[in-house]
C-alpha cells in the first residue's frame, strides 16, 4: 500500500488532514458546510470539492456509500455546543450530539461493509464532549437497523464502542507550541482499540528523556515583526525545514493593535476576574502558548495579547496575534494558506487540529500498515497565493473611534479582590440574577460561580464614613472621594451611554475608568493593621473581619451608584 488514503469529515482548515499528508497519506476528499473551510481545504490539498452539510448523511445510507472508501476516516465535529466556554458549559448539546452521531454512522457503514478498506478512524473534540457521548452505540442507535439486517447483524448489536477508546491529550506533548487539550476518540481496526502515540515532548521536570515543551518565545523569534516588512529577506519556519521570502509570507504584516478600552478589558479579566484565577498579561513567553481560540476579539480572558512592537501608549499599546502567528502556534507550515476574511481565517485556525498531533497518529497507522517510517515531515515548500485574500497591509491604525457596545450592554466591575471579597458596581442585579433599572453596589464572597452575593442600598456609604474616619489617613480618603472624585460621576443614563460608547465625556468618567480610579486611589493607602474586625457589625456578611481597603472600596462604589441614581 504505497498511498494510503484519507477522507476528512468536518474538515475545516484541514489541520487533521495536514498531519496525515505529512506522513505520506493521500487526502481524497473533505466535507464541510462552511465556504471558507472548503476553499481553504481545496487550495492546500489541490482538490475541487463543494460545500456539504454532513447532516445529509444522517438518514441516507446511499449518501454514505457515495463517500470514497479510504484507509482512514478523520472527523472533527464542531465543538461549540460541548465547549465549557460556551455559556459556561451550559449550552444545548443536542446539535453537537447529532453531528457526532452522524460521523459515527459514516464510520460504521464504512467499517462493516463488504470488502471494507477502512484501517483506522479518529475523531477530535473538546474534552467536555466525552461527558455526553455514549460508551457504545448499537446499529439501532445510529439509525442503521435495516442496513444492519442486510449485512446479517441484529439492530441491537454493538456497532461501535467508545468507552476505552477515547483519550484527552495535550498537543504540547507532541511538539505543538501551545497547551491545547483535546479528546481523541478512534480505533486502529487491527487492534480493535485506540492506540495512543508516545509523547515526544514534555515538561523537562517530569520526563528528562523527552524534548522540552516548545515555548511561545521560541516560535515568535522566527517570525518577523508585523511592522518590519523586508520583502526579499528569507525567513525560516519554526517547525519545518522551509525558508521563504517575506513577500511570500501571508497574513503577518498588518496592524492588529487594540483600542485601550479593548486591551484594558482583557487585562481586567485576566488579572482581576471575579472568581477565576489570575493569568499573565501580556503573554508569558517562556511557556507554550495558551490555547488558540476561534475568535480574536482582544477583549476577552482567552485573548492572546502581545505588547506592540510600535512605541505606542494607550490605543495600540497592545495587540492580538496575527493570523500567521496563530497558524504557526497551531503547527501549520508557513506555506499553508487560509481563505476568507480575517475573522474567517481566525475561525479556521482556532478550530483546527494541530498537525503535530494528527501526524503522530498517522505514524501509528503507517506502522500498522507495514509502511516505512517517515521521519522528516512531507511539507509543501512552494507558496501559492493565487485567490488568497492576503491580509498584509502597510496601513497603521488611527484608532479614531472605539468599537461601541450594544445598547443596554451589561456592566460589572470591581477594583480588586482582597480577603476573598469583591466589591462590585453593576448595571444589573448580580445577587438576584435579573435586570435592573439602576446602578447597584454589591459584594461577592468566594471564588466560584454561585458564590454568596449581597446588595447594598444607595447612600449606605454614610454608614461607613464614621468607621473609615478612624482608619490611618481615613479622613484623607473621605476628602479625596468627596472632593474631586464624586464630581466625575455622571447620571445613570449618561453613565450607561459612556459605557456603550467606550468614551468618557468630560468632566465625567465612564464606569470602567471610575472603577480603575477607585483602585488607584485606594492602592495609595497602607495600614499597619490591614484588617478591620466587625465585632458584630453587619457591613459585610459572612465575615468576622474584612480588609480595610474593601470597606473603602464599598464606600467609594456605593458613592458612585448613589450619585448616578439620584
Amino acid at each position: 500500500m504505497l498511498n494510503p488514503t484519507v477522507i476528512d469529515v468536518f474538515c475545516g482548515a484541514g489541520g487533521f488532514s495536514e498531519g496525515f499528508r505529512q506522513q505520506g497519506f493521500k487526502i481524497v476528499k473533505g466535507y464541510d458546510n462552511y465556504g471558507p473551510a472548503i476553499d481553504t481545504f481545496n487550495h492546500n490539498f489541490q482538490l475541487n470539492v463543494d460545500t456539504k452539510n454532513v447532516l445529509d448523511f444522517q438518514k441516507s445510507v446511499e449518501e454514505i456509500e457515495s463517500i470514497p472508501d479510504t484507509t482512514v476516516i478523520l472527523g472533527s465535529p464542531p465543538c461549540v455546543s460541548f465547549s465549557n466556554s460556551n455559556k459556561s458549559g451550559k449550552a444545548d448539546k443536542s446539535m453537537g450530539l447529532k453531528l457526532t452521531e452522524t460521523f459515527l454512522r459514516i464510520v460504521v457503514v464504512k467499517k462493516f461493509k463488504d470488502d471494507s478498506k477502512l484501517k483506522a478512524w479518529f475523531m477530535e473534540n473538546v474534552p467536555n464532549s466525552l461527558n455526553y457521548i455514549k460508551d457504545e452505540y448499537t446499529f439501532k442507535d445510529l439509525n442503521l437497523s435495516e442496513w444492519a439486517l442486510s449485512i446479517d447483524h441484529s439492530p441491537d448489536d454493538i456497532a461501535i464502542r467508545l468507552a476505552g477508546n477515547s483519550k484527552v491529550i495535550n498537543s504540547a506533548d507532541y511538539g505543538s507550541p501551545q497547551i491545547r487539550k483535546r479528546a481523541i476518540t478512534g480505533e486502529l481496526i487491527s487492534a480493535g482499540s485506540l492506540v495512543i502515540p508516545l509523547p515526544t515532548h514534555s515538561n523537562k521536570k517530569e520526563n528528562n528523556h523527552l524534548s522540552s515543551y516548545r515555548t511561545l518565545k521560541e516560535i515568535r523569534r522566527f517570525l518577523p515583526s508585523p511592522f518590519k516588512f523586508q520583502p526579499g529577506k528569507l525567513i525560516s519556519d519554526p517547525s519545518y525545514e522551509i525558508s521563504i521570502r517575506q513577500d511570500e509570507l501571508s497574513d503577518q504584516f498588518y496592524d492588529s493593535g487594540l483600542f485601550e478600552c479593548e486591551w484594558k478589558n482583557s487585562h481586567f479579566l485576566k488579572t482581576n476576574h471575579p472568581y477565576m484565577g489570575r493569568m499573565s498579561f501580556p503573554e508569558k513567553e517562556t511557556n507554550p502558548s495558551r490555547t488558540i481560540c476561534a475568535t480574536n476579539i482582544g477583549t476577552s480572558r482567552e485573548s492572546i495579547i502581545y505588547r506592540s512592537e510600535l512605541k505606542r501608549s494607550g490605543n495600540g499599546e497592545y495587540r492580538t496575534h496575527t493570523v500567521r502567528e496563530a497558524a504557526t502556534l497551531m503547527g501549520f507550515p508557513i506555506t499553508y494558506q487560509f481563505c476568507g476574511a480575517e475573522t474567517s481565517k481566525l475561525r479556521l485556525v482556532g478550530n483546527a487540529v494541530c498537525p503535530s498531533v494528527s501526524r503522530s497518529f498517522a505514524q501509528i497507522v503507517r506502522r500498522d500498515l507495514g509502511l516505512r517510517r517517515i521521519i522528516k515531515p512531507i511539507v509543501r515548500r512552494e507558496v501559492n497565493l493565487n485567490s488568497v485574500n492576503n491580509l498584509n497591509s502597510p496601513h497603521i491604525k488611527g484608532f479614531e473611534v472605539p468599537p461601541k457596545k450594544n445598547e443596554g450592554s451589561r456592566f460589572r466591575r470591581h477594583p480588586f479582590k482582597y480577603g476573598n471579597i469583591t466589591v462590585t458596581l453593576s448595571n444589573y442585579d448580580i445577587t438576584n440574577k435579573k435586570s435592573a433599572s439602576k446602578w447597584i453596589t454589591s459584594v461577592q464572597y468566594g471564588n466560584g460561580d454561585g458564590y454568596p452575593s449581597q446588595n447594598y442600598p444607595d447612600n449606605f456609604f454614610g454608614t461607613l464614613e464614621k468607621v473609615i474616619m478612624g482608619f490611618e489617613r481615613g479622613p484623607e480618603f473621605v476628602e479625596t472621594i468627596n472632593n474631586g472624585f464624586s464630581e466625575q460621576v455622571a447620571s445613570s443614563e449618561l453613565l450607561q451611554e459612556m459605557y456603550e460608547n467606550r468614551r468618557s465625556q468630560q468632566p465625567f468618567l465612564e464606569p470602567t475608568e471610575l472603577i480603575e480610579k477607585v483602585a488607584s486611589i485606594i492602592d495609595d493607602f497602607t495600614f499597619d493593621s490591614p484588617d478591620f474586625k466587625q465585632n458584630g457589625l453587619i457591613y459585610f456578611n459572612h465575615k468576622e473581619s474584612v480588609p480595610k481597603k474593601q470597606i473603602m472600596a464599598l464606600y467609594a462604589i456605593n458613592k458612585v451608584s448613589s450619585i448616578a441614581n439620584t
